[in-house]
């Protein structure tokens, strides 16, 4: 990536905060905040319940609008979604009436691309999450883990360049997620996109990010802003579930749960 696609894909939030009215009154939601992402970093945004992590990230995807400040992705303003965005939610949100195959291919049918072409990247985007021979399935012949991982394959097939993440794999069971995490890690490593990841999971978050960013309760604001370093990172190293039993890895949980205590009291 040049320096100009650097730019280009840098997201700047400048006082950016959310306030709404319950009964008449304001509810500061996110207070005012500042906050630069680089390309190809991986955040995870940790806190307590209700401290506005879906909040900021909603906003970051342009389905909410801030009521103060700016969002700016390069030196354009995020005013609305956009392909470049893409967006994982919790619950996997595909298409009961269409394949697997079907699912990751609509944004690109939307968008205009012929048959053939659009079924390739399907193909391919599939094998990438190891869904192959899955195309023609529907959606709830798969486990929860799998549509996931369709879900991820149907916002990947559009190549944005920061996908934004809530709380993927908050509903699935302890072995499935861990598998899920290497293997986003291993496509976030192949990919260099920029993630957004929501979690409640301080483990969850320590292990797949590059940054940690804990918010304080309601209203919400980043009170730690951390870069995580573990044993055995490098440019092109998938970390291995086994740095979780490391002192290092060790010490950062402890250090961020206390935070969240903290601020949650």
């Amino acid at each position: 990536m040049t320096e100009q696609d650097d730019l280009s894909a840098r997201v700047t939030l400048t006082e950016v905060g959310q306030t709404y009215q319950s009964n008449g009154d304001d509810v500061v939601a996110v207070q005012p905040t500042n906050l630069t992402i680089e390309p190809g970093e991986f955040i995870s945004l940790v806190g307590p319940s209700g401290c506005g992590k879906t909040t900021l990230l909603q906003m970051l995807a342009g389905f909410l609008e801030p009521t103060s400040g700016t969002i700016m992705i390069g030196s354009k303003h995020v005013r609305g979604p956009s392909p470049d965005r893409g967006v994982v939610f919790q619950a996997p949100t595909l298409y009961p009436w269409l394949s697997v195959e079907g699912n990751v291919e609509f944004g690109l049918r939307m968008r205009g691309m012929g048959k053939a072409e659009r079924r390739d990247k399907a193909t391919a985007m599939l094998n990438l999450v190891g869904l192959n021979g899955f195309g023609a399935r529907r959606p709830y012949e798969l486990s929860g883990g799998m549509q996931q991982r369709a879900q991820i394959a149907r916002v990947l097939v559009n190549d944005p360049r920061i996908i934004l993440m809530d709380e993927p794999y908050g509903a699935l069971d302890p072995l499935t997620r861990e598998r899920l995490q290497v293997e986003l890690l291993s496509l976030w490593r192949r990919e260099r996109k920029t993630v957004v990841f929501v979690t409640h999971s301080v483990e969850e978050a320590v292990f797949l990010s590059t940054r940690v960013l804990v918010m304080s309760a309601r209203p919400g604001r980043v009170i730690i802003d951390r870069r995580i370093e573990l044993p055995g990172d490098g440019p092109d190293v998938v970390r291995d579930p086994a740095v979780t039993a490391t002192p290092e890895f060790q010490n950062l949980k402890v250090e961020l749960a206390e935070a969240i205590y903290a601020a949650h009291a």
